[in-house]
C-alpha cells in the first residue's frame, strides 16, 4: 500500500451489530469496513486484542449478534476509488427487469453478456451495479451464480438472515430451477436424465473447463423436448445439482450442443449460427420456485425469454 494512496482513521470507531451483518465472523465484517486494509494486519489487530466485541477480547472466527458493539483501532486505509459507472443497458435492466422485491429478497431478469460480480479482468457486475444503483441499501448479497452469458432469474438477498437460509436451499433441493436452452441439432427424445459427475478447472488450451469425469462430483439434470425445428431443439433443462456449466456440458454430452456455446460446443457449427443472427448463448433461467425464507409462502418467478432469443425461435417456427 502506497502512503500517498491511503488516509488514517484516527478515532477508535464503535460499531453496532445490525441484522445486516449478524452471524457474519468478526474478520469478515472487519474486512468488509476495513477495505484497504492488509488481511495480515486486520488478524494482527484481533491477536493483540486492540480490536473488542462488548469490551472484551475475541477471536477472529466469532460470529457477531445483533446489538454488539464491535470496537476498531485507528488504522491506516486506501483511498477509496472512483467508482466504476455501471453500463447504461444494465442499468437500465435493472431497474426495469425486477421480477419480485420485498424486503428480504430482490429477484431480477439478469440480462445476457454481464458476469454477476466483478473479478477477473472485470471491474464490476450485476451485484456491483446493484449497490451503485442503490446507495443506500445497507446489505446486498448473491444467493447464487449464473454464467455472464446466461440470462434470466437470479436472487439477490437484502439480509444475512435471508442469505444463511436460502444458501440452505440451494444446498439442497429447496428451489427448483428451469432453464430453457436450444440445442444444435434435432434431438428426437422426449426426455431423458442425464447423470454423469463433473469436474471443474480442467485446463485445455490455456482455458478452464469442465468435463465429465468418474473422479468428479455426482451432477444430474433432466431435459424435456418442447419443440423440434429444422435442425434445433428446444428444452427445458431442470437440474438436480448445481455445478458449474452443468447444463452446458450435459448437453454436449448429449450430442447437441447449445446453440453459441463456444466453450463447449463446435466453432463452426456457431459460426453458422451467427451469419443466421444467434449472437448469444441460447440458455436462459426461465423459472424458480422456493418457500419464500420469511413467510415461507411458495414463490414461482417466471422470467420472460428475451426479446432477441424469441424473435429467433419465431424464425425457427
Amino acid at each position: 500500500m502506497k502512503l500517498e494512496d491511503s488516509k488514517v482513521i484516527p478515532k477508535v470507531q464503535l460499531k453496532e451489530i445490525t441484522d445486516a451483518h449478524e452471524g457474519q465472523r468478526l474478520d469478515n465484517f472487519l474486512m468488509n469496513i476495513l477495505k484497504g486494509v492488509p488481511k495480515s494486519h486486520i488478524y494482527r489487530i484481533i491477536r493483540k486484542g486492540e480490536v473488542r466485541i462488548n469490551k472484551g477480547r475475541c477471536d477472529a472466527k466469532h460470529k457477531l449478534s445483533i446489538g454488539d458493539i464491535v470496537r476498531i483501532p485507528p488504522v491506516r486505509v486506501t483511498e477509496e476509488k472512483q467508482l466504476v459507472s455501471a453500463p447504461a443497458y444494465l442499468t437500465a435492466s435493472l431497474t426495469r427487469d425486477i421480477l419480485f422485491e420485498d424486503d428480504a429478497i430482490l429477484v431480477i431478469n439478469k440480462p445476457s453478456g454481464f458476469a454477476v460480480h466483478g473479478g477477473s479482468g472485470i471491474s464490476s457486475g450485476v451485484i456491483e451495479a446493484l449497490r451503485e444503483l442503490r446507495p443506500d441499501s445497507r446489505f446486498l448479497e448473491l444467493v447464487h451464480r449464473l454464467d455472464r452469458d446466461t440470462s434470466g432469474c437470479l436472487i439477490i438477498a437484502k439480509k444475512r438472515s435471508t442469505l444463511r437460509i436460502l444458501h440452505e436451499y440451494f444446498r439442497g433441493d429447496g428451489v427448483k430451477k428451469n432453464y430453457l436452452a436450444l440445442l444444435h441439432g434435432r434431438w428426437e427424445q422426449q426426455k431423458i436424465i442425464v447423470d454423469q459427475p463433473l469436474l471443474k478447472n480442467i485446463s485445455q488450451g490455456g482455458e478452464r473447463m469442465v468435463k465429465i469425469s468418474s473422479s468428479g462430483k455426482p451432477s444430474k439434470t433432466l431435459f424435456r423436448r418442447l419443440a423440434l425445428y429444422h435442425d434445433t431443439t428446444l428444452v427445458e433443462a431442470s437440474p438436480y445439482t448445481g455445478r458449474t456449466h452443468q447444463i452446458r456440458v450435459h448437453a454436449a454430452w448429449l450430442g447437441h450442443a447449445i446453440i453459441g456455446d463456444e466453450r463447449y460446443g463446435e466453432n463452426e457449427i456457431n459460426k453458422d449460427f451467427r451469419r443466421r443472427g444467434y449472437k448469444r448463448l441460447f440458455l436462459h433461467a426461465h423459472k424458480l420456485q422456493f418457500a419464500h425464507p420469511i413467510s415461507g409462502e411458495i414463490l414461482k418467478l417466471i422470467a420472460p425469454l428475451p426479446v432477441d432469443l424469441q424473435a429467433l425461435l419465431d424464425k425457427e417456427k
